[in-house]
């Protein structure tokens, strides 16, 4: 009984948990860097040994933070884009 009500749980809830660029299309998402975040990020940003982001989750915190941080008025499917490009061209997360 208890393993039903989790796996309910889990998939009732697992949109939630999404990679943040399952959806995103990694064309536009690149258009949306080069006119946003060049300005403040280089390709190292993304690469350097230590960088912080280490997981879907913590790559669209970022984003999200910076979006708002710079002003940029970005939508959450923005948001998504700009996730897919990263993790495309940067990150390759699964």
């Amino acid at each position: 009984m208890k393993f039903a009500v989790v796996l309910m749980f889990g998939l009732a809830f697992a949109p939630l948990y999404a990679a943040p660029f399952d959806k995103g299309d990694p064309k536009a998402g690149k258009a949306l860097h080069d006119k946003s975040c060049i300005a403040c990020h280089d390709s190292s940003m993304y690469t350097r040994a230590g960088r912080t982001v280490k997981t879907p989750a913590q790559l669209a915190a970022r984003i999200s933070g910076c979006n708002a941080n710079t002003g940029a008025g970005w939508f959450p499917d923005e948001e998504r884009h700009v996730a897919a490009y990263l993790n495309q061209t940067f990150y390759h997360f699964k």
